[in-house]
């Protein structure tokens, strides 16, 4: 089974996601910011999706993603981003860092389910 990880500092969106993955047939876990998304990944997690937004405090959502790119067992794993910056240079960071995906919060089903089939983790 697909299992996720959600890395939002937003809990009512962090849920919200959650939610639809489970709809969508995605088990998923969440960290409530970048500390506690660094502590799961850090004790040997390896989601098959990481769901992840861009602006939180401490550590930013584009420095996550470098990290997973560096990371080689986390290399694999597609990078949904799920921001409301829905600047041009903020999308050129985040693709060029090696997200799968942008989505503009509020996210919707439709939008999660499509990002999953580009992704490959659903037909």
């Amino acid at each position: 089974m697909t299992e996720a990880l959600i890395v939002d500092d937003n809990r009512q969106t962090a849920d919200a996601l959650h939610q639809m993955l489970e709809v969508l047939g995605v088990k998923a876990r969440v960290a409530y910011g970048s500390s506690a998304a660094i502590a799961v990944l850090g004790s040997g997690f390896t989601p098959s999706l990481i769901c992840l937004d861009i602006n939180m405090p401490g550590v930013d959502g584009i420095e996550i993603l470098l990290y997973l790119r560096r990371e080689p067992r986390l290399v694999p794993i597609p990078v949904i981003v799920i921001t409301s910056d829905d600047q041009p240079e903020t999308r050129r960071k985040v693709m060029s860092g090696g997200a799968t995906e942008m989505i503009i919060k509020p996210a919707t089903i439709d939008a999660l389910e499509a990002a999953l089939k580009k992704a490959k983790l659903l037909a």
